[in-house]
């Protein structure tokens, strides 16, 4: 692993999951271990923090969150629980390019008893709709050149009032952390190719604050989050 000492810089990998010819068994796999993966590392708290934050903010309003690039609809699922215990009225959708993914978050949704709407959308091939109130988006910003982050960014400030990214962040460490998780927590030959190439990948929160204002996120924070991630938040003035 003598590359680990070239992780102060940000190196693009292609990942198995992007392959729009991989197997939709493994493709379904895969996300199945991905979600037990932001199970344990509480991918869904990092985000429930600021949607709390902004629905007490907001308390006579019904609010509508969309998750970008869904995946298998882990997160805005758990959203929608934690919301519903909560007695908060949140509405959740979730979109994603791939067709597997969508049929897989439909069908969680439908074993998890949520209300939610998932639906096919290329984010960076066209603008997000609009008129939402919360815009998440997990594990999603590291698969991406710098234009394209910038393009993501921008439609996701511009879809709703409250943008929440939520990403790894790079170091030894969590490449380290993450390659343990993967290959502890799901035997996919594409979570365990992936997930240290995603560290590989991702931004570092400097690299993502500075994303976050070429995109006209102006005031955008980006705090570290245990074990391994980062969370952008950026609220519409």
């Amino acid at each position: 692993m003598a590359f680990l000492a070239a992780l102060s810089r940000r190196e693009r990998i292609p990942e198995l999951m992007d392959d729009p010819g991989l197997d939709p068994r493994e493709h379904r796999r895969a996300l199945a271990g991905l979600a037990r993966i932001n199970r344990f590392s509480g991918s869904i708290a990092v985000l429930w923090k600021p949607v709390l934050r902004f629905a007490r903010e907001h308390p006579a309003k019904p609010l509508r969150l969309l998750d970008v690039a869904t995946g298998s609809g882990d997160v805005p699922i758990g959203l929608w629980q934690k919301a519903k215990a909560a007695g908060i009225p949140l509405s959740v959708e979730g979109c994603d390019i791939s067709p597997t993914a969508i049929e897989s978050a439909r069908s969680n949704a439908e074993a998890a008893g949520t209300r939610a709407n998932f639906f096919d959308h290329d984010v960076l091939g066209e603008p997000l709709p609009g008129g939402f109130d919360i815009v998440t988006c997990s594990l999603f910003l590291h698969h991406l050149g710098s234009d394209d982050a910038l393009t993501l960014l921008k439609r996701m400030a511009a879809a709703g009032s409250l943008v929440l990214v939520n990403d790894l962040a790079r170091s030894r460490f969590i490449f380290l952390a993450v390659w343990l998780a993967c290959h502890g927590l799901s035997a996919s030959p594409v979570v365990r190719y992936d997930g240290p190439a995603s560290v590989r990948s991702a931004f570092s929160p400097s690299e993502a604050r500075s994303s976050a204002e070429q995109a006209g996120l102006n005031g955008a924070s980006v705090r570290r989050r245990f074990p391994c991630r980062f969370l952008l938040e950026w609220r519409k003035p």
